[in-house]
């Protein structure tokens, strides 16, 4: 790994951790689920949310980088670098306040759009296992290294979000597999996908305004990527372009094996 990647890894290594702490605080403390004020896009932010924000600007100064930030809930920090780290500070807020065990911070560093993600890091906030990848240099859980799993007809496990937001098609295609599970944590489902524990994450809500943002996915593109698999949109086209902001969203089809989108065809999803 170059020595630069190195020495940003552990930055965001020291990031998620001091994240990790903020969570362990909320738990011992008498915490309220009032939501503070709207996030950048809009929809409601807990305060939970906005304490792990507030923790990795914190960071970020003592750290001394220079790196833009986009966030989930404030949105763009322009701080003067030439690269953006895209942040979810809890993704799966409503698993962690409730204490469901499926909550993870999620950084990604890189330029533009979603394919120029250089390094993506997700911490598991429970387990406290943490994954990461760098462009070109594999994917690894805890420094051991993790690979999708070859498609497996009738023994298949897909992640797909469900619900009454969810789309017809992705009900249907959760109705024809054998296994099915909903965790409501984009980043920790892609890394299921990623370590080989499922097959394949699927998002498809009705509602645009329901689907997934950059934010959501930068770091599990990276580390899927570089694990074997790939991720695209619902309708099978390519992410690499979509931007690194708070303001567009996107479906998500992510996989471990290109032969699941021929599984997917057959079902009908494609």
């Amino acid at each position: 790994m170059p020595e630069a990647f190195r020495a940003e890894l552990e930055v965001l290594v020291r990031i998620s951790l001091a994240v990790q702490q903020v969570v362990r605080d909320a738990e011992s403390a008498p915490h309220r689920a009032d939501v503070v004020a709207m996030g950048a896009d809009g929809t409601p932010t807990e305060e939970l949310d906005r304490a792990a924000e507030s923790e990795i600007l914190r960071m970020l100064d003592a750290e001394g980088v220079d790196w833009n930030l986009v966030s989930e809930e404030i949105g763009t920090v322009r701080r003067g670098g030439e690269r953006t780290l895209v942040v979810d500070p809890i993704d799966g807020t409503t698993n962690a306040l409730r204490h469901l065990p499926f909550s993870t911070v999620s950084l990604a560093l890189g330029r533009e759009t979603l394919g120029g993600i250089d390094l993506g890091l997700v911490r598991d906030l429970y387990r406290g296992a943490t994954y990461w990848a760098v462009r070109g240099g594999g994917a690894y859980r805890d420094g051991r290294p993790i690979r999708t799993r070859g498609w497996s007809p009738r023994s298949e496990i897909l992640c797909v979000n469900l619900g009454t937001p969810a789309t017809e098609r992705a009900q249907r295609l959760a109705g024809k597999a054998r296994r099915i599970r909903s965790l409501g944590c984009a980043s920790f489902e892609m890394l299921m996908v990623a370590q080989g524990s499922a097959d394949a994450y699927v998002f498809e809500n009705s509602a645009d305004g329901r689907n997934l943002r950059a934010t959501d996915i930068a770091a599990g593109y990276r580390i899927l990527a570089e694990a074997g698999g790939g991720v695209t949109d619902a309708s099978g086209r390519s992410l690499e372009q979509f931007p690194l902001g708070v303001e567009q969203r996107t479906t998500v089809l992510g996989f471990g094996d290109r032969a699941f989108l021929q599984y997917a065809a057959e079902a009908g999803y494609l």
